[in-house]
């Protein structure tokens, strides 16, 4: 598995661009800081060490925090069923439902937890239909035997929106209100996670003190820091003018967002943001763009490659030509609908997530299939799995991939594809990658 390394050189930092989303709109203010409890975390021997060879593949693999049985440590997430290594949480941002129609259509799609809802929404949609709620009591119809209601949302974007000590002080109190209620404390934050702005300290204390569950939200397709010349930034990686637009950096942020959890030798769960129109700031500008389907697809896949254990799509568009505040809704009730094929490609992906959950949900293993590769392995009931896109060179075409000594001399299915591809006997194959965007999963029977 090949990994961008994070690099703690200073780059002369440029200001923030605090993408805060429309926080009067789209989040709730402050007084959405309901409850929350500490990260239980899972230790690990050294911060982001491999371990030594082992399992079905007599390889180093990469730290984790226990795959699903991770939801065992909060009762009333456990009992919702998160803890079946056949769940992969994948969440719509702030999707108004009010029929059980429209949540069997958000069920289509391959989503299956809400994260922000009107406040009269009935406990009665989500327990009905197999969804599930993150957030805090909406109304009297949600009681501690609300099955469905499994985490709470400690805040979003503290870090960007307060002080250091007004913002902690939040999340601390956030936290300890939460310490006692069975279900996980989930938090977002913004950039200034994984760049220099801030102290490591603080960084490191607001990852790492008060959730189970930790995100950022950074959309590279579509906001305008990537078209900044020169590009300056104080991130914990490389980044340049060519792939900062690309799938790569949202792999990126994971690496990133993995380096600040590490740093108290404990590991959570991290998810990944992905915007389905586009992330830019509500008002007009040349930069922005929609982001297209495959791009779409690519910026999860990444996330995924790069350890993300859920997805949250950003629902809205604040600006550009499909301004929207709900676009999963939206595209159910308008025909023809501006973002029909993004709505689309957000199902496509989510649905093979789900065919693939039991997979996802095994600790990977630290293997490089060659240059110019991103990559992830994994093993899963008899065969071996290898997710791969590009790298951020970005040098489309053939890549030549070097298997490891187990599973040389055997057909490799590429899923979802409805092609095999035969190794050569060296035990190499070689495959096209037509965009940055673009990827592929093989199969290989142990």
């Amino acid at each position: 598995m090949s990994r961008g390394k994070l690099s703690t050189r200073i780059i002369r930092p440029a200001l923030p661009l605090l993408t805060l989303i429309a926080v009067a709109l789209l989040t709730a203010s402050c007084s959405m800081l309901t409850s929350g409890e500490a990260a239980p975390g899972v230790e690990v021997s050294g911060q982001e060490q491999e371990s030594q060879p082992s399992g079905p593949l007599n390889l180093p693999t990469v730290p984790w925090e226990g795959g699903a049985d991770y939801w065992n440590a909060f009762e009333k997430t456990s009992a919702a069923g998160w803890s079946d290594s056949s769940f992969f949480p994948i969440a719509l941002w702030f999707n108004a439902v009010s029929t059980n129609e429209e949540v069997q259509y958000d069920k289509s799609l391959g989503f299956n937890t809400y994260i922000g809802m009107d406040p009269a929404t009935p406990y009665s949609l989500f327990a009905d239909n197999g969804m599930y709620w993150v957030g805090s009591k909406l109304n009297d119809t949600f009681t501690d035997e609300s099955t469905n209601w499994v985490g709470e949302f400690l805040g979003d974007e503290v870090d960007g929106r307060f002080d250091v000590p007004k913002g902690q002080q939040m999340m601390q109190d956030a936290a300890d209100s939460n310490r006692d209620s069975g279900r996980f404390g989930y938090t977002n934050y913004t950039q200034i996670i994984m760049a220099q702005w801030m102290s490591d300290q603080d960084t490191q204390q607001y990852v790492n003190g008060y959730s189970d569950v930790v995100s950022l939200d950074m959309y590279w397709y579509t906001v305008p820091f990537c078209s900044q010349r020169p590009l300056e930034h104080a991130y914990l990686f490389e980044l340049t003018e060519k792939n900062c637009r690309t799938a790569s950096s949202y792999g990126k942020t994971m690496d990133a967002l993995r380096h600040r959890d590490n740093a108290d030798g404990k590991l959570q769960r991290l998810w990944q943001f992905v915007e389905i129109y586009n992330g830019g700031p509500g008002q007009d500008a040349d930069y922005i763009s929609a982001i297209t389907p495959e791009q779409l697809k690519g910026a999860v896949m990444n996330s995924l490659i790069h350890e993300a254990r859920g997805i949250v799509y950003f629902n809205q568009s604040l600006s550009g030509k499909c301004v929207a505040g709900a676009l999963v809704r939206q595209s159910q009730i308008i025909d023809h609908y501006c973002a029909a094929q993004q709505v689309a490609a957000a199902g496509e992906i989510n649905r093979q997530i789900q065919s693939l959950a039991q997979v996802l949900n095994t600790q990977s293993y630290v293997f490089d299939f060659g240059p110019g590769l991103d990559t992830m392995l994994k093993t899963s009931d008899g065969s071996a799995y290898i997710f791969a896109m590009l790298d951020d060179t970005l040098q489309t075409g053939e890549r030549k991939f070097t298997l490891p000594e187990q599973l040389r001399g055997k057909p490799i299915e590429v899923v979802d594809e409805d092609r095999q591809i035969t190794p050569e006997s060296d035990g190499s194959f070689t495959d096209h990658f037509e965009a940055e965007s673009s990827y592929h999963i093989y199969k290989v029977q142990l």
